[in-house]
């Protein structure tokens, strides 16, 4: 567990959910005393991209991102795409995102949803942000995608779940994988989670789901990221404080936060 001066970064969770209105500030106060000082809070769709940002702008230790969420596809144009944009805009926005491919739930039509993170690729690149990408059994859609456009942006596979091909097509472009509280009660994650090198791998809770063991069951929150970060180091034969420290590190390299190491 964090020892005094571990510092953890908690690259992607959802603060702006309705299930942490009622006590918002006592959350990122149970993070900070667990050694989560820095986090990102990852946007939906434009809504929720500006109350994210209006966060993040109050709370220090707290940045932002801007896109629009594969289930609701169905509502890309290229206006809501230039709201996107202008949004990204402000310095607390450090990435793209999240979008992605979602075809276990089909919550939108499949071409929404890959003209939906086509664009996002390109808005990323012109913009020289990072990409914060789901995918959910469209592995294959997923690695062809960063096969094509990975050259001009940089990603990260947010909550990887395997798959050996798309983990080697995001390899292959010098992209991030992230790894969320599954990987304390998935064993296969293991395997996947000693593949990545050291300086392409981050930590996420993706609270308020996905709860690790043994908070399973419970609203997850970043607080929790302990648990993640211990099984990590366990895997990966390292102290906690080595992955905590490698994991902070990648995270500001990867959202573009130099001193904030």
């Amino acid at each position: 567990m964090a020892g005094a001066g571990t510092t953890l970064f908690d690259s992607h969770l959802h603060l702006t959910a309705a299930r942490f209105a009622p006590d918002l500030g006592e959350v990122v106060d149970r993070a900070r005393a667990r050694g989560v000082s820095r986090m990102v809070t990852i946007a939906s769709d434009p809504e929720d991209a500006e109350e994210a940002l209006a966060l993040a702008a109050r709370t220090p230790g707290l940045w932002a991102t801007a896109g629009l969420h594969p289930h609701a596809a169905d509502r890309t144009s290229a206006s809501l795409m230039r709201e996107i944009e202008r949004i990204a805009e402000a310095p607390e926005v450090v990435a793209i995102g999240e979008t992605g491919l979602d075809f276990h739930y089909d919550s939108a039509a499949r071409p929404a949803q890959l003209g939906n993170f086509e664009a996002h690729l390109r808005m990323a690149a012109r913009l020289g942000l990072p990409i914060v990408v789901h995918s959910r059994s469209a592995e294959a859609e997923t690695a062809e995608r960063v096969r094509e456009y990975g050259d001009g942006a940089t990603g990260v596979l947010h909550c990887f779940t395997g798959g050996e091909a798309l983990l080697r097509a995001a390899l292959d472009a010098d992209w991030y994988v992230s790894f969320s509280g599954l990987i304390t009660f998935v064993p296969e994650l293991a395997e996947w989670a000693r593949a990545v090198p050291d300086d392409r791998l981050l930590i996420e809770t993706d609270a308020p789901y996905l709860a690790p063991a043994p908070r399973r069951g419970r609203r997850n929150e970043p607080a929790y990221l302990t648990h993640t970060c211990e099984r990590l180091a366990a895997v990966r034969g390292v102290s906690f404080e080595e992955a905590a420290a490698l994991t902070a590190g990648n995270a500001c390299r990867f959202y573009g936060l130099r001193g904030a190491a």
